[in-house]
């Protein structure tokens, strides 16, 4: 559900395979509801008084790991991306290791579960930081919706706009901007990044770029099919995003597509560059 650039500026984030290095610092993902994020962005993280690696706060490398949690909250899901200095590391790599929750004592940092060790049922990686003080928050990462799934009314998800590199940064300096297509006026977006780094066709592969962004998409129309009576105007019926699921016949290649009224309802969060 979640799609991540190949790196975030300045913060490594090392394969789930890889032990860290002492002192270091990383990019870490912790997964978690909105409206806790927001007190978590406020107040910093609270660290578990207990659980597999004993007192901490609870992180993973692994991005799918940590889009999971809550696990009986999907609806509320997001990511808190942050990046952490590890300190002194222990490895814990296995069931009632001697130093499973108490490796602070023994004046370690952090703990780091490597996956595929037996300790976690997913076989994902899992690291335990004691201190909150070492995590620094980046930003909270929406939710890519699924491209047959509908858009809940008034949340924020992640999209992508296929440019030309030159046009990408002109976005990130001055916005989007509206133009005409099959919906009617908007910004024509697509959860489906594949999609959207095909675009512009016209364009050779190199010198394209692809804009995650974050769209509040209001309220939402879906038109699935051609000559819906609204297929251009909703907008003049107090739709903010409309929407052509991938299950539509609009599209031969069955692509899903957005297109938002408003730019300034949509929020540009990185620049991911086509391999």
């Amino acid at each position: 559900m979640w799609a991540e650039s190949d790196l975030y500026p300045g913060v490594p984030c090392l394969q789930s395979t890889t032990e860290p290095v002492n002192g270091n610092v990383y990019r870490m993902y912790h997964g978690t509801t909105e409206k806790a994020a927001e007190q978590i962005k406020i107040y910093g993280f609270q660290p578990s008084a207990n659980g597999m690696l004993g007192r901490g706060v609870y992180l993973s490398r692994d991005l799918n790991k940590a889009s999971r949690y809550p696990l009986d909250n999907p609806r509320e899901r997001v990511v808190i991306r942050v990046k952490v200095r590890v300190g002194r590391v222990k490895k814990i790599d296995h069931q009632h290791h001697p130093m499973q929750k108490t490796w602070h004592n023994h004046g370690y940092d952090t703990a780091w579960c490597p996956p595929n060790c037996g300790m976690v049922p997913s076989g994902l990686e899992e690291d335990c930081v004691w201190d909150p003080n070492r995590i620094t928050i980046i930003d909270v990462i929406p939710p890519s919706l699924q491209s047959s799934e509908n858009p809940v009314e008034g949340k924020d998800y992640t999209m992508f706009y296929g440019t030309t590199k030159e046009d990408a940064e002109k976005i990130k300096a001055c916005g989007f901007c509206q133009y005409d297509g099959l919906l009617g006026r908007g910004v024509y977006l697509s959860r489906d990044v594949e999609k959207a780094s095909k675009c512009p066709v016209h364009v050779p592969k190199q010198q394209r770029s692809v804009l995650r962004v974050k769209v509040n998409v209001g309220k939402v129309i879906k038109i699935d099919y051609q000559g819906q009576p609204m297929q251009k105007n909703w907008q003049d019926y107090g739709y903010d995003t409309a929407w052509i699921s991938s299950e539509s016949s609009m599209f031969a290649s069955g692509n899903e597509q957005d297109c938002v009224w408003n730019p300034k309802a949509i929020t540009v969060i990185d620049v991911i560059r086509p391999i």
